[in-house]
């Protein structure tokens, strides 16, 4: 199964994470298919806390990847809209 999920980079005490799709058996900071985006939970003032590329992540939601609830949430909080299989089949 492939899921879309955060995988952690940065050092000790300033996370930074990569929005990535990768196979459910790979460990969290392993190998991926295709990073999508990043999420930095400590930016400040003009840096940008969340990029994601709407159309990979379209992409991979209609070919059936399972999006982490974590980044669920994420997208949700960037207004990004994620798109159901079926209505992607069906266009």
């Amino acid at each position: 199964m492939v899921v879309i999920r955060l995988s952690r980079g940065g050092s000790k005490h300033r996370p930074f994470f990569n929005i990535v799709v990768a196979d459910k058996r790979v460990r969290r900071d392993g190998r991926f298919i295709e990073r999508i985006g990043f999420y930095n939970p400590i930016a400040k003032g003009g840096e940008e806390g969340l990029r994601i590329v709407q159309d990979r992540l379209t992409h991979w939601i209609g070919v059936g990847a399972q999006a982490s609830p974590t980044v669920l949430r994420l997208i949700k909080q960037g207004g990004a809209t994620v798109v159901a299989p079926a209505a992607v089949a069906a266009a």
